[in-house]
C-alpha cells in the first residue's frame, strides 16, 4: 500500500514544491524515503510516537534529546480507509511549517488514494485481459468464465462480437485509451483490453452488428483529432461463446487484408481475401504470376484502379488523370495480354482474384 517507490514519488513532488525535506515513514516507524538519502532505512522516534497515539507530533530543537533520529519539524499521520499506514516528517522550524502541514498531509494521502485507484485498475485490467484469453479457447469452460466476469463486475449475453483496432504510434496512456473505449460502449457488457503495444481489442456483447459498427466508426474521428493513424477491423456477430473465437480471428483479417487506406472493415468485405490467404503461398504466386503474367506495372495498376472504380471507365479515367479513350485502350492491351477480359463478369473474377493475392503477397 505505501511502498518505497510511492514514499519518493510523494517526497520527490512535495519536495520540488516546499523546498523543504520531507520524510515518509512507514507503520513502524522506518523512513522510506527522503529528501535526505542518508536517513532512508533508519528509524524515526518521533513517527513511532505518531503511529502509537495516532496524533501529530511537534518536534523542537529543545526535544532532541527525546527522540532518536529525528530533527525540529512536524510529525503528522498519514490515513488511508479510516487506518493510519505512515507518517509524513517535515523538517523545519515547527513555527514555519505548521501552516502548510495539513495541506502537505491531505495532498500524501491524496497520491496514496489515487496509487491505490491505479492499482485497482491495473489489477482489474489483467483479469480481463485472461477472460479474453480464455475465450479464445478451443475448449471453454463457461462456468469458471463467469466467475471470473463477475469479479470485474462484468455480464456478457449473445450476439458476441470481435472487433479489432490497430493504432499507429502513440504517446497516450493505455488507462486513457481503455476509459476512452469505456466511454463508448457499456463497460458492464463488455470487455476491452491489449493485444499489442497499439493493437486493442474489443468484446462486444447484447448489440447488433450495426450498433457496434456505428459506435467504432464514432472513435475514428478522436483518433483523427490526435494525429494517430488508425485501422479497424470488425468480426462478425454470434450466439454462442464458441464463435468468439471466430470473430476474433475475422476481425484479424478485416484490419491485415483490408485496403491501405481503408480506416474501417468489416469481415463481410474482406471474406474472398480470407478464403484466399488459406492457400499457402506458393500457390498464391502460382495463379497471379500465370494470369497477369506479361503485363507491365501501369497495366497491373490500370487494372487495380478500374476495379477499385466498380468498372466505372468515366470514373476510373477521372482517378488515373487519362484520358476515356487511353483507358479502353490499355483495357484492350490487358485483354491482349492475358486472353481475360476486364469487362467481362468471369474473367472480371479471375483477374480481380489474381490482383487481390498479388497485393496480398506484397504486404
Amino acid at each position: 500500500m505505501l511502498t518505497q517507490e510511492i514514499a519518493a514519488e510523494i517526497v520527490r513532488q512535495t519536495t520540488i514544491r516546499l523546498n523543504r525535506n520531507i520524510n515518509i515513514m512507514d507503520d513502524q516507524g522506518m523512513i522510506l524515503a527522503s529528501g535526505n538519502p542518508e536517513r532512508i532505512h533508519q528509524i524515526h522516534d518521533g513517527a513511532r510516537e505518531v503511529l502509537r497515539t495516532g496524533k501529530t507530533i511537534i518536534i523542537h530543537e529543545d526535544d532532541l534529546n527525546k527522540w532518536e533520529n529525528s530533527l525540529p519539524g512536524i510529525n503528522l499521520p498519514i490515513q488511508f480507509k479510516q487506518k493510519i499506514i505512515g507518517v509524513i516528517g517535515i523538517t523545519g522550524n515547527p513555527e514555519d511549517i505548521m501552516e502548510f502541514g495539513e495541506l502537505v498531509k491531505m495532498i500524501t494521502e491524496m497520491m496514496i488514494e489515487q496509487s491505490s485507484v491505479a492499482d485497482q485498475l491495473e489489477w482489474q485490467q489483467k483479469i480481463k485481459d485472461h477472460i479474453f484469453d480464455d475465450l479464445l479457447q478451443e475448449n471453454l469452460n463457461e462456468k469458471s468464465i463467469h466467475q471470473r466476469l463477475e469479479l470485474v463486475g462484468i455480464t456478457i449475453k449473445p450476439p458476441y462480437q470481435v472487433s479489432v483496432i490497430e493504432t499507429g504510434a502513440n504517446h497516450l496512456k493505455r488507462n486513457d485509451i481503455i476509459q476512452f473505449f469505456e466511454g463508448i460502449f457499456n463497460k458492464n457488457h463488455t470487455l476491452i483490453g491489449f493485444l499489442g503495444v497499439n493493437q486493442q481489442f474489443i468484446l462486444t456483447s447484447g448489440l447488433p452488428e450495426t450498433k457496434v459498427k456505428d459506435k467504432l466508426m464514432r472513435t475514428i474521428d478522436y483518433w483523427e483529432a490526435k494525429g494517430i493513424v488508425v485501422k479497424i477491423g470488425m468480426g462478425t456477430s454470434g450466439d454462442t461463446m464458441s464463435h468468439i473465437l471466430h470473430s476474433y480471428h475475422e476481425s484479424i483479417s478485416s484490419v491485415t487484408l483490408s485496403e491501405t487506406h481503408q480506416l474501417f472493415a468489416t469481415f463481410k468485405e474482406v471474406e474472398t481475401k480470407a478464403l484466399l490467404n488459406q492457400l499457402d503461398d506458393k500457390a498464391q504466386q502460382l495463379y497471379y504470376e500465370r494470369i497477369l503474367n506479361g503485363l507491365s506495372e501501369k497495366l497491373i495498376d490500370t487494372l487495380e484502379q478500374f476495379f477499385a472504380s466498380n468498372l466505372n471507365l468515366g470514373e476510373c479515367s477521372k482517378k488515373m488523370y487519362i484520358h476515356r479513350n487511353s483507358l479502353i485502350y490499355r483495357i484492350k492491351k490487358i485483354k491482349d495480354i492475358t486472353g481475360y477480359n476486364p469487362q467481362n463478369t468471369n474473367d472480371v473474377i479471375t483477374l480481380q482474384l489474381a490482383i487481390w493475392l498479388r497485393q496480398m503477397q506484397s504486404k
